[in-house]
Parts: structure tokens; sequence; C-alpha cells
């Protein structure tokens, strides 16, 4: 596992608002104000942008790729919270208090991310009171987000309901077919089960349960889902 290079070597680059709600409310005066302090860099697969326990460097906004949130025991066990994707912003609620890191950042795959440091941050802020309403908004989308995984480990009561509520999560909508859903799927089985708390023979049980009954299929490194109304009524049953 890598750890970045905290250094910001490289040209900033301006460019055209996110689509991300955050920035979608930010005028093109403020988007560039927020660029010209931002800088963008590119890392491979497994690199850890923070860790929990860490002191606070700033946030970090996801351009491209996938990011894994988590937090681990003592003892080296580790829990995955979520997945970040394009848009989401990283450790913000640390960054605002200065309190450390409360989880770990890991690129899934390669990405861009960018990096603003946390005195830019705070004088970003200073400067344009009026972006307070969405940094609220934004720790507001995070809490329930939180609040959603721990519905899903803590409180569904099986290991199938947990991996078709996480499928689901992860889905993005199948264009050719408006009731199903697809799920970029490269992740190893024991890392699935760490976002449910489950073993890796139970994610691979599962799993080949869910084939059986025809509520997923593969297809290279997707997996497919036909019907998402089906593997939904499978989670709720």
């Amino acid at each position: 596992m890598q750890t970045i290079d905290n250094s910001t070597s490289g040209s900033k680059k301006i460019r055209n608002p996110r689509t991300s709600e955050f920035f979608k409310r930010l005028s093109p005066a403020l988007m560039e104000d927020w660029n010209a302090m931002e800088f963008p860099h590119s890392y491979g697969p497994n690199v850890v942008l923070f860790a929990e326990k860490e002191s606070s460097r700033g946030i970090f906004v996801v351009l491209e790729g996938e990011v894994r949130l988590s937090i681990n025991s003592n003892d080296g066990k580790r829990l995955s919270l979520r997945i970040a994707r394009k848009g989401d912003i990283l450790g913000l609620s640390s960054a605002l208090t200065g309190n450390n890191y409360e989880m770990t950042a890991e690129t899934l795959y390669p990405a861009k991310i960018g990096h603003v440091g946390r005195a830019e941050f705070l004088n970003f802020l200073a400067r344009h009171p009026q972006v307070y309403p969405n940094v609220t908004e934004e720790l507001s989308r995070q809490m329930m987000m939180a609040c959603d995984q721990l519905r899903t480990v803590g409180l569904s009561q099986s290991a199938p309901e947990k991996l078709a509520r996480l499928l689901l999560e992860w889905s993005e909508t199948d264009q050719s077919n408006e009731t199903g859903g697809r799920v970029r799927f490269s992740l190893t089985h024991e890392e699935i089960g760490e976002f449910i708390g489950a073993s890796r023979e139970t994610v691979t049980r599962t799993l080949s349960n869910f084939k059986h009954r025809q509520l997923v299929s593969f297809r290279g490194s997707m997996l497919e889902i036909p019907s998402r109304t089906a593997l939904a009524s499978y989670a709720n049953s």
C-alpha cells in the first residue's frame, strides 16, 4: 500500500464547474477562485490519500476515479464505509474543525484528485461566507450516507440482504434497460466483505446464490443486475 507524496508540484489548471451539487452552486467567479488554490494530482491504485488519526492537511476532491473510505481497528480489521466518486469532497469535517482525519481514504483505481490545503480552504470560506450553506449541505449529505451504511451493516438481518443493498447502492442505471443496472466489479470478495462485515466465503456463496437465482450476471469486469426491482425485493424479503 503506497502513501502519497505531499508535494504540490505541477501546474494548476482551470476547469469547468463540476457536476456535484457543492460545485454546481458556486458562481463562475467562485469557481475560478477555487481552481486557483486546488492542486490536481494523478495517482495509481491503492494509494493512501490520508489515514485516520493523521492531522488534517486539508480536503481532497475526487476529479476522476474512485476512492475507498474505511475505518480500521487496532488489530488490523477494516470496515469499508463507502466508495467516493467524481465530485465527492473528502476530509471536509476535519478541515473545518482541525481534528484528525476520522477515516482512511485510498484510491481503488488510477485516479485524479484535487487537493486544497486546510489554511487555503479556511481562507476561501472567510473570503466567501456565502459558501457556508454549501458546506453545511455537504456535511449533511455525508452524515446521511454514513447512517445508510450503519443501517446496512448493523440493522440488515442477513449477509444476502446486506450484499443486495450494497450492489444496488453501487449500481449505475443500465441505459439499454431502464429497470436494470451494472456495477464495476474489480474488488476481491474479501474486499467486498469489508463493506458489509462478512467473510470472503460468505460473499462468494451469496454471489453464487444471486447468480443461480438470476438476480445478477457477470460480463467481464461488470456485474449486471437484470432487474433492480427483483434484487431489491430479495433484499427486503
